[in-house]
């Protein structure tokens, strides 16, 4: 197993600076190096997916050696982080998350977590999001990505990947003893079903709060959807280039 004691590990996320899943993701990076950096948002920016703040300035307070709140999206702190707030040599890894649900699926497209870890494979750091799913939001399961993680990150370290890929990681809703072992898994189309749910104020002026409803109609086999309902952490390799090769061949030949 490669030894990273000497890897400087950049953290970050999308639910914000005083997430119970950052300092879970801390716990971690400290079992696997010495030389963490936390560059995280200030507030929960979940479902910004890769936005950039460019109306807008964007401002950051130290919170102590190596920590730093950004007010911005994941994507503003780690470019924050990486050209600015880090002094040379830039980090050899950057971990995402752990993210307060998955990000599973359709998910991937609004998420924040993954975002990071997007920004992160841009600037050409080997990057990881990592998810805990839960059923229920406020009883995250935060024992098991915190015990399964420093292996698995080692051994994905270890084995390497490709510089225009990043690795999605999701953790079960399960108990620690009730991992059924890791799960390579291709990305689904169990899209989370959007809700708007429709208020008034007292001025009689509509309003709405935006959510989500999990519809798992389309659930394959083999599926990082599939695979985490029964139980299995998966890993899941998400390429940059988002060209569809096959319609890109048969289009070719077609608009000759």
């Amino acid at each position: 197993v490669t030894d990273l004691a000497g890897m400087r590990i950049l953290l970050s996320n999308d639910d914000g600076i005083d997430a119970p899943g950052l300092k879970c993701l801390e716990r971690v990076a400290r079992k696997l190096s010495e030389d963490v950096w936390i560059v995280a948002p200030e507030r929960d920016q979940s479902g910004v997916s890769h936005a950039l703040s460019l109306s807008d300035p964007v401002r950051y307070r130290s919170l102590g050696d190596r920590k730093f709140a950004v007010e911005g999206t994941p994507t503003d702190s780690v470019l924050l982080g990486i050209l600015n707030l880090i002094p040379p040599p830039r980090p050899n890894l950057l971990l995402s998350g752990v993210n307060r649900g998955g990000n599973l699926g359709d998910d991937v497209t609004y998420s924040g977590t993954v975002a990071a870890a997007m920004e992160g494979t841009l600037l050409g750091i080997p990057s990881i999001a990592l998810s805990q799913y839960t059923v229920q939001r406020e009883n995250a399961k935060w024992a098991t990505a915190e015990n399964y993680a420093p292996d698995l990150i080692r051994r994905l370290v270890t084995i390497g990947w490709s510089s225009d890929v990043l690795m999605n990681v999701n953790f079960p809703d399960v108990s620690e003893d009730k991992v059924g072992g890791v799960s390579v898994a291709y990305q689904g189309r169990g899209k989370p079903g959007s809700v708007l749910e429709r208020r008034g104020d007292v001025r009689g002026r509509d309003y709405y709060w935006i959510g989500s409803t999990r519809t798992n109609e389309s659930v394959s086999d083999g599926s990082d959807l599939s695979e985490i309902l029964a139980g299995r952490i998966t890993v899941t390799p998400l390429h940059m280039n988002l060209t569809d090769q096959e319609a890109y061949e048969s289009l070719s030949k077609a608009l000759k």
